[in-house]
C-alpha cells in the first residue's frame, strides 16, 4: 500500500509527538513487564497509545500510569488450557465450545489488528512480536512512520529468519541483550540497537533474612530448567534439611513439576508460590537469601536484576547466555555444563561463607544500578529524537 492509499484511509496528519505500542496482551509475563517500564521511560516525552489484542483480565498485571491510554481490541483471549482440558477429559461439549471461541478470537486477531493498523496516526509505532511486526511490514508501508520492532527471546535458526522476514520496512529492532545484537547485527548493521532491560528503582531492604532460603522466579515451562533445580534441592537436602526454596510463578510444567516434588519427598523444601503480583514478588526477594536461575536460555534476565537490586547474591547456569551477560567478572556465580552437583556446593557455600555472600551481594547490587530505568531511559529518547 502506498503512501496515497493510507491517506484515502483518513491518514493525512501523522502526529509527530505520539508514541503506538502494539501488544498481544497486558496479562503476566516478562515482554509486558518490558512495555510496562517502556511507557514510564517515554510517558513524560510522548503521547502514548496502548494497543492490546486481548483482554487477559479487568485490569493489566502491570502499573500503567493514567498518562497512557490503553485500548483492547477483543474483550476475550484465546483458551488454551480449557481446551487442552476437555480434550484431556473427552467433555464434547466443551471441545465444541472452545474451538468454536478460539477460532473466532483468532479470526477477530487478525480483523481487527489490520483495522486498527491501517488507522495509526502515530509517527513512532513500537512493535513487541513477530505478528505485529508482520502486519506494520505489510500495513504502515509510508516512510512517515518510524517502525521499532523489540526483540526478547533467543532464537533459534527458523525464529531468526522469520523475526528478519518481518522486520523488511522497519527502521530499528531493539535488543534487550548484548548476544542478541550480536546475532542480529550481522543482517541488520546498524539498524539493530542494543537497550537492555530495565528495574524501575532500587527497592528498600528492610526485612530480614530468612535462613537457608532460595528463590527462583519465572515461567513453568521447560525452558527454564526448574526440572534440574529441583534435583539440585534434593542434593542440598540431603545436606542441610531445612533448605528451602521460594519458587515463584505458573505454566504448562506446573503438574509435572508438583509431582516430581512429591515423589522426591521435596514438599517441605519446594514451596510452589504461583503467580505473584510485582509488589508479593518483592515481598520473597526481601527474605530469601540466593537467587537461582537454572534456565536453559535466558537472552536477558530481567530478574536477575531485580534479585541483585535486593542484595541477593545470584547463582545461574551459564547455559542463558543473559546470565553470563549479567554475572559474568564476578558480579555473580555462573555453573558450566549444568553441573548440579557443583551448583549445590557453590549454593551451600555461599550459604556459611559470609564473606563470599557479601561480596557477591554487593557486586551484584553496585552492577545493577546501570539498568534503573532512569538512566536506560536515555538511549531510548536519543533513539527516538534520531528520526
Amino acid at each position: 500500500m502506498d503512501i496515497n492509499n493510507q491517506k484515502g484511509l483518513g491518514m493525512k496528519n501523522i502526529n509527530k509527538n505520539k508514541v503506538t505500542i502494539l501488544a498481544l496482551h497486558l496479562g503476566t509475563g516478562g515482554v509486558e513487564k518490558y512495555l510496562s517500564s517502556l511507557c514510564k521511560m517515554l510517558e513524560n516525552n510522548y503521547e502514548i497509545e496502548l494497543i492490546s489484542t486481548y483482554k487477559m483480565s479487568d485490569k493489566p498485571a502491570f502499573d500503567f500510569s493514567e498518562k497512557i491510554k490503553i485500548r483492547y481490541l477483543i474483550n476475550d483471549y484465546p483458551h488454551k488450557e480449557e481446551l487442552k482440558s476437555s480434550i484431556k477429559n473427552i467433555r464434547v461439549l466443551n471441545i465444541i465450545k472452545y474451538l468454536y471461541k478460539n477460532v473466532k478470537i483468532l479470526l477477530l486477531k487478525y480483523t481487527r489488528n489490520i483495522k486498527a493498523i491501517k488507522k495509526i496516526d502515530s509517527k513512532y509505532v513500537i512493535t513487541t512480536r513477530i505478528f505485529h511486526n508482520n502486519m506494520v511490514n505489510k500495513y504502515l508501508t509510508s516512510n512517515e512512520y518510524v517502525k521499532i520492532a523489540t526483540e526478547h527471546n533467543y532464537p533459534t535458526d527458523e525464529y531468526k529468519q522469520n523475526l528478519l522476514k518481518s522486520i523488511t520496512n522497519f527502521n530499528y529492532l531493539v535488543v534487550v541483550s548484548k548476544d542478541l545484537k550480536n546475532i542480529y547485527s550481522k543482517e541488520l548493521k546498524n539498524k539493530c540497537i542494543y537497550i537492555p532491560n530495565v528495574i524501575d528503582s532500587m527497592p528498600i531492604i528492610d526485612r530480614k533474612k530468612e535462613k537457608d532460603t532460595l528463590i527462583s522466579i519465572g515461567r513453568l515451562s521447560k525452558e527454564k530448567g526448574y526440572s534440574d533445580l529441583i534435583d539440585v534441592i534434593n542434593i542440598l537436602k540431603d545436606r542441610n534439611k531445612n533448605i528451602k526454596l521460594y519458587l515463584i510463578g505458573d505454566g504448562s510444567e506446573r503438574n509435572e513439576l508438583e509431582k516430581r516434588i512429591n515423589d522426591l519427598k521435596l514438599s517441605k523444601n519446594i514451596k510452589l508460590l504461583g503467580f505473584l503480583n510485582s509488589k508479593q514478588c518483592s515481598e520473597y526477594l526481601s527474605k530469601s537469601q540466593v537467587y537461582v536461575m537454572s534456565s536453559l536460555s535466558e537472552s536477558f534476565g530481567l530478574v536477575l536484576i531485580e534479585a541483585m537490586s535486593h542484595k541477593l547474591p545470584c547463582i545461574a547456569f551459564d547455559s542463558a547466555s543473559g546470565a553470563r551477560e549479567l554475572l559474568s567478572n564476578n558480579k555473580g556465580i555462573l555453573i558450566s555444563n549444568r553441573d548440579k552437583e557443583k551448583m549445590a556446593n557453590d549454593i551451600e557455600i555461599l550459604l556459611k561463607d559470609s564473606k563470599k555472600y557479601n561480596k557477591y551481594s554487593i557486586a551484584g547490587y553496585e552492577s545493577c544500578k546501570k539498568y534503573l530505568l532512569d538512566n536506560v531511559k536515555k538511549e531510548w529518547i536519543k533513539l527516538m529524537k534520531s528520526r
